[in-house]
């Protein structure tokens, strides 16, 4: 992969974002709660601050990114995120940062992060032939799964050390040698003629209708709505799982949540080979029964268990659950780009993941609703069945035969 021309550059800008993105989470949180003495319900806005552009433009944005060149997106989004979060760097070294005026600043890095996620999702078909988009993103999950098992640890250490405020200078850095290594890309960027008199509402709609009513991608992306749902339901339940039912340390919780990064590691080496094999349907699917094993292996967790036992158990879980979610996310991704014409990538990115945001807007607290009522196991349960059915759609459906190499 790293012999094609411009790989190298946007994989280097995408892994050391990566990383840089794990110490800014940490460190903003702890900045609410230390520094601004804020409470929990504003670091819920902090999160959701950031989230909210996807929801309310994620399409707009789509669309007005499908009509440019993507290397200057990118490169103008990441220097723009390096001059908002040295911002609020600044801003809180010197005390002056309040939690309004960070909402604000946080709230402009989503909208930035949603441009660059969506010029950055479509550069790549860009730069690596549709052939070779399999390993391409198992190269780039990799990275994640690297950044996930570190990152958490070196977020500490660097807040601890610097404290928050500076940690998230960091991050800023981050974004400034990301936007470096992209501008160094030399690829042709053709751009598609706009229809006369053609408008953006129209646009959006062409990129809906492309991603609903396509025999293979409609089915796949309404899984992923429903994965990411009930992941959302998961995430919340877990946590609260481990921390309050289980008695276990954020030491301990620590623990078990690297044992995802670490199977995702291999999961994302497994990939390619899984979905050549397989094809990218079977492998999507294989991958989602691997994950709901996973989190069933949590749900069965004993309460009366403790100490460093269950978080054996734990690992185990999360290490299912990082194993399957390496498998799946570089087979879904290659498969879709691959299907997708060139013109119609940023929309068919941004239409996704904005729903999938939403989703993540609802499960987080419906996880928490299911939890009171249900208990944490009750609700653990709930987020397996609902695994269990986004599998079912996608087994029923037509992209249970999808295969890389049958993609256009």
């Amino acid at each position: 992969m790293f012999r094609i021309p411009g790989f190298a550059a946007y994989w280097s800008a995408y892994t050391v974002s990566a990383f840089g993105s794990y110490v800014t989470t940490l460190a903003l949180q702890v900045l609410v709660v230390a520094t601004l003495h804020g409470t929990a319900l504003d670091v819920g806005l902090v999160s959701a601050a950031r989230w909210l552009p996807y929801l309310v433009l994620g399409l707009v944005v789509g669309a007005l990114v499908d009509r440019r060149r993507r290397v200057p997106i990118v490169v103008g989004s990441d220097l723009g995120r390096f001059v908002l979060l040295s911002a609020v760097a600044v801003l809180g070294i010197l005390g002056w940062l309040t939690i309004p005026l960070l909402l604000v600043l946080v709230a402009a890095v989503g909208l930035l992060s949603l441009t660059g996620d969506a010029a950055s999702q479509a550069l790549l078909p860009r730069i690596v032939p549709r052939t070779a988009l399999l390993p391409a993103h198992a190269r780039t999950d990799q990275s994640d799964a690297v950044a996930q098992t570190t990152g958490p640890l070196a977020a500490g250490a660097l807040v601890t050390l610097l404290g928050a405020a500076s940690a998230v200078l960091v991050d800023a850095v981050s974004y400034l040698a990301s936007a470096i290594a992209i501008a160094s890309i030399r690829v042709r960027e053709p751009v598609a003629p706009r229809a006369e008199g053609a408008r953006l509402g129209r646009e959006i709609a062409e990129g809906l209708r492309w991603v609903y009513r396509h025999g293979t991608l409609g089915p796949m992306a309404v899984g992923t709505h429903l994965w990411f749902l009930f992941n959302a339901v998961f995430g919340t339940v877990f946590v609260s799982l481990a921390l309050l039912g289980l008695r276990l340390s954020a030491f301990q919780l620590g623990v078990a949540l690297a044992a995802a990064g670490v199977a995702g590691l291999i999961g994302s080496s497994l990939a390619p080979r899984a979905g050549r094999r397989w094809g990218a349907g079977r492998a999507v699917i294989a991958s989602n029964l691997v994950m709901m094993l996973g989190w069933a292996v949590v749900a069965s967790a004993p309460l009366g268990l403790a100490g460093w036992p269950v978080v054996v158990l734990l690992c185990a879980g999360q290490a299912l659950y990082g194993l399957g979610l390496g498998l799946s996310n570089a087979n879904e991704m290659a498969y879709r780009q691959a299907v997708t014409p060139d013109h119609l990538q940023a929309r068919s990115n941004t239409t996704i993941r904005s729903v999938n945001r939403a989703m993540i807007v609802v499960g987080a607290p419906l996880g928490g609703v299911l939890a009171t009522v249900l208990g944490y196991q009750g609700a653990a349960w709930i987020a397996v069945a609902g695994i269990l059915l986004a599998t079912a759609v996608l087994a029923l459906s037509p992209f249970r035969l999808a295969r890389h190499e049958t993609a256009p």
